[in-house]
């Protein structure tokens, strides 16, 4: 289950670059410059499927995640998203390179390319580059934490809406998965 969980959490990450796919397809076959034929209804699908998968995949791991939240102390944090834009960038600029997905070997190389970032993005624990999430307005943060009734420090790598505030206050976090963990913003427990 946690391997579905993690490979749609990869195809999310995606989400905004399928988009653009989509509508440039669109934009192209509007003005003429590609027909509707199987590959580029293919494509549509295909696009169409990843969008709706990647989604899903978030609402999934989000919204409705029904692991035990555990209450936590967070004693230190550090956002560091910014740390990687670039990673986000530079993947955004590679698919920008014009590979035509209206010939085979195009759409092909796309797919085989797609494969091989998601091995090494699940295989790396990489969640924290999606750009949808930052897009939703989420921030990734270094975090030191103990569970409350616990004196052992743990650091994991957590999901917060908004900036993060250290204030003392005990909060939640589902703590099954640290590669990708939220902080309940409202405090309580899932």
């Amino acid at each position: 289950m946690q391997f579905f969980k993690n490979l749609l959490l990869y195809i999310s990450a995606f989400v905004p670059m399928y988009w653009l796919i989509f509508i440039k397809l669109v934009v192209e076959i509007a003005n003429g410059n590609l027909t509707f034929n199987i590959l580029n209804s293919v494509n549509f699908a295909t696009l169409l499927l990843l969008i709706a998968l990647g989604v899903w995949g978030l609402i999934w791991n989000v919204f409705l995640n029904t692991e035990k939240s555990e209450e936590i102390i967070i004693l230190s944090c550090k956002n560091i998203t910014d740390q990687h834009f670039l990673g986000y960038f530079s993947l955004f600029v590679f698919f920008a390179i014009p590979i035509d997905l209206s010939y085979m070997s195009g759409y092909f190389i796309y797919v085989i390319i797609l494969i091989l970032i998601g091995i090494v993005y699940i295989n790396n624990g990489l969640y924290y580059i999606n750009p949808l999430l930052n897009i939703l307005g989420y921030n990734f943060y270094d975090i030191t934490f103990k569970e409350v009734g616990k004196n052992q420090t743990r650091q994991a790598k957590m999901f917060y809406k908004g900036k993060l505030e250290l204030n003392g206050n005990p909060c939640f976090a589902k703590l099954k998965n640290t590669n990708f963990t939220f902080i309940d913003k409202k405090h309580k427990k899932v």
